[in-house]
């Protein structure tokens, strides 16, 4: 494996790094095994509707939009002043500041890779590395896309397809490890019987006075209990007692003995001797088959993801990808009219990507999913897969401009983070996803063949639960949506 000569590490007042050798050589493992705060798979760019591809992108002195949700910050009024955005806006050109930012993010990079070749058996140095190895990824292909118009577009279109080729195929292993514990987790949550509640405590009858003399309340007493003794011992000497027959000692079988005795309490399903009956019984046999089917199914699927992912880091594909981005860290090919002010070109093609997002918001049903527990999204989970999955595209959608959007703020706040309130809609979006595949998963769980009724019955169970779950997202996300907008609203 060859290696890549370039230092993550910067002089000090300089916006290149120092140039040195980085061994990548010896990668193993597929992707790491963390949590990606930023979601799975690629930065949520199609190439072909990149500015500058399709309509053209506003260059010129455009601004973002001010207005029309929270893509405007919190701060209660429109973007910040240029001198705020841009501190040395009248002296650093666009590709400078783009350029810088690409610096920093392909060294995020490479580190991430040296990292992961240095983290041998130790699963949490792996996990960290992977997760920084895709998230500076992602970025450096959401800024490609956003700002392709200051950039070699040839150059720019090949590297943001390898790098979602790269995300994509790392990220698909944490994907099914992250499904198969949300599923398990919620299975066991739903089978926990109800705890019963106690009985309510029966009040004391109360006392009833008598009389201090005795009297004939004293007499009364006295002649019912000697009315009882007297009936106790007929009783006990049966018929004979009165005249009557006995019955023989032979007639007197087993049969009989049983059928003077207490009833025998109720075997069966219903029965204390077998599990409790109704839905909640039915869940409890089924949820741990269910759990089982699962656990097959998608850790057969992260085996192959993992085995993708060596395949991946071991080919010369993702070597040519690594030596792109050790030239991107000291190199950017840049248009050539990226040479005009940071304050005049930048704001356009940021501009574009919000609107793109405020358009896909839009068109989102926000006033339908601001009523909790509106059921559509499990009447959608219910239907075929092609119409849940239609119903769920618009908000994956959503979630990948979002995620766009954010990347293009980081490389134009002077900062370099952006508004946390996209922050907050992203982790929303993410929860949208996540419980949108595991629902997917449960009902592809319950096609399997010849599988047990409380087994199906589990995994229904499960899948409503989960397309619940996107309910509580949707509801989520408009809930900051129109928050911030009422914010910003003038």
């Amino acid at each position: 494996m060859q290696h890549h000569e370039v230092d993550t590490d910067r002089r000090p007042g300089s916006g290149r790094p120092d140039t040195g050798r980085r061994g990548t050589a010896g990668l193993r493992g597929a992707g790491g095994s963390g949590s990606d705060p930023d979601g799975a798979a690629g930065y949520g760019g199609d190439p072909g509707s990149a500015p500058g591809s399709g309509p053209r992108a506003p260059g010129g002195a455009g601004r973002a939009p001010s207005g029309g949700g929270l893509t405007s910050g919190v701060r209660g009024g429109g973007p910040a002043p240029e001198d705020e955005r841009v501190p040395a806006g009248d002296r650093l050109t666009a590709g400078e500041v783009l350029a810088g930012y690409l610096h920093a993010r392909a060294g995020d990079f490479l580190r991430g890779v040296r990292l992961y070749d240095e983290s041998g058996a130790d699963s949490a140095a792996a996990e960290s590395a992977a997760r920084s190895l895709r998230g500076s990824a992602r970025r450096i292909g959401g800024a490609l896309h956003t700002f392709r118009p200051l950039l070699d577009p040839g150059w720019a279109d090949q590297l943001v397809t390898e790098l979602g080729w790269l995300t994509g195929t790392l990220a698909q292993e944490q994907a099914c490890a992250n499904r198969l514990h949300r599923l398990m987790g919620a299975l066991a949550r739903l089978s926990v019987p109800a705890p019963v509640p106690a009985p309510a405590p029966v009040p004391a009858p109360a006392a009833v006075p008598v009389p201090a003399g005795g009297g004939r309340t004293g007499r009364e007493r006295g002649e019912r209990a000697e009315r009882g003794g007297r009936t106790e011992r007929q009783t006990a000497a049966g018929p004979s007692a009165r005249g009557g027959f006995s019955a023989p000692a032979a007639a007197s079988g087993p049969s009989d003995t049983s059928s003077t005795s207490a009833p025998s309490r109720p075997s069966g399903p219903s029965g204390p001797s077998g599990p409790p009956s109704g839905p909640s019984g039915t869940l409890t046999v089924g949820a741990s088959r269910a759990g089982a089917l699962l656990e097959r199914r998608l850790t057969l699927a992260r085996t192959r993801a993992h085995s993708a992912a060596l395949q991946a880091l071991g080919s010369s594909r993702f070597h040519a990808v690594a030596d792109s981005v050790a030239v991107l860290a000291s190199e950017v090919p840049l248009a050539p009219v990226a040479s005009a002010p940071a304050a005049e070109l930048l704001p356009g093609p940021a501009a574009y990507a919000e609107r793109r997002l405020l358009d896909a918001v839009s068109a989102l049903p926000l006033t339908r999913a601001a009523h909790p527990y509106n059921a559509e999204a499990l009447v959608s989970g219910l239907a075929t897969t092609a119409d849940g999955e239609t119903q769920d595209a618009p908000w994956h959608h959503v979630r990948q401009l979002l995620r766009l959007h954010r990347y293009a703020q980081e490389v134009w706040c002077p900062a370099g983070t952006a508004d946390p309130v996209l922050t907050v809609a992203g982790q929303a979006l993410d929860r949208h996803r996540d419980a949108a595949e595991a629902a997917a998963a449960a009902a592809n769980a319950a096609r399997t063949p010849r599988i047990a009724p409380a087994t199906a019955y589990a995994l229904g169970v499960l899948h409503a639960d989960q397309r619940h779950e996107v309910e509580a997202a949707r509801y989520a996300f408009q809930r900051v949506w129109q928050e911030a907008a009422a914010v910003n609203k003038p």
